[in-house]
């Protein structure tokens, strides 16, 4: 039933949009650059003056002894837009049904919106010989934006520095560090992520990546996963993801979605 309504959000996500790609005039500024679908932000910032949303859903489970937490994200939305030369400014939020089941029966669910996430990119040195591009992610996930029996008690705040390499025609390399301080908890975790991208056709690419945090006081969650993206033109990318973890916490991700930059008018 989950994979059901995944499909149905990937069919009325390519329905709605399919328009850009056939009036598509971005040809001089290449193939767009996205966040999406995997855990590793890239270092690019948008064009100044475009817009770029990228959305999507996915599914997620862990089952421990009879009990099966599982959440589906039925919007994974993130809005960019490039205000000067190497600075974007981020806009995103999700909406996520979670779920308790214990031996097979639902004991719990409930469906909200995550706090409203605000920040920038900055780019800080574009790629030169064996020295990688190199950016910058600031991001608040700010309280007052949720209902009030959902609202956290902190704002959130992380942060991360995004490194990427050509390493030839068809592959790359790249990869984060960061932390974050989430909304419920002055504990810090420590993040990181590393992603191999290739490129089978002009159109098809294809990536794996592992990825993972350190919490302080905690025991640190590692995970991978891998998928797949589709350029339907300069400005629509679409993307099918499917993963899990090495440590315990998630048995499965399933997650597609769709990308697209706005033309200037």
């Amino acid at each position: 039933m989950k994979s059901i309504k995944l499909l149905i959000v990937v069919i009325s996500f390519i329905a709605s949009f399919s328009s850009f790609a056939q009036t598509d005039n971005q040809a001089d500024l290449g193939p767009l650059i996205t966040d999406r679908p995997d855990a590793t932000e890239s270092p690019t910032a948008v064009p100044i003056g475009f817009f770029q949303v990228e959305t999507g859903a996915f599914y997620e489970s862990f089952k421990d002894n009879n009990i099966e937490l599982s959440d589906f994200t039925y919007n994974t939305m993130l809005i960019r837009y490039g205000l000067i030369k190497n600075l974007e400014l981020r806009l995103g939020w999700d909406y996520t049904n979670s779920s308790v089941e214990l031996n097979g029966n639902e004991i719990f669910s409930e469906s909200t919106f995550s706090p409203l996430l605000l920040g920038v990119k900055v780019g800080i040195a574009e790629e030169k010989g064996f020295l990688p591009e190199v950016g910058l992610l600031l991001h608040l996930n700010l309280p007052f934006t949720v209902k009030d029996e959902f609202r956290p008690d902190n704002t959130g705040v992380n942060f991360r520095f995004s490194f990427a390499h050509t390493l030839n025609e068809k592959s790359s390399l790249s990869y984060n560090i960061g932390a974050a301080w989430g909304n419920d908890s002055p504990e810090a975790t420590y993040l990181y992520t590393l992603a191999y991208g290739y490129s089978i056709t002009d159109k098809i690419g294809a990536y794996v990546e592992v990825y993972g945090d350190f919490p302080e006081n905690s025991s640190a969650n590692h995970l991978w996963d891998a998928g797949l993206t589709y350029l339907v033109s300069n400005s629509v990318q679409l993307d099918a993801t499917v993963g899990t973890s090495f440590t315990e916490g998630q048995d499965i991700l399933l997650s597609a979605g769709i990308s697209f930059r706005i033309p200037k008018k």
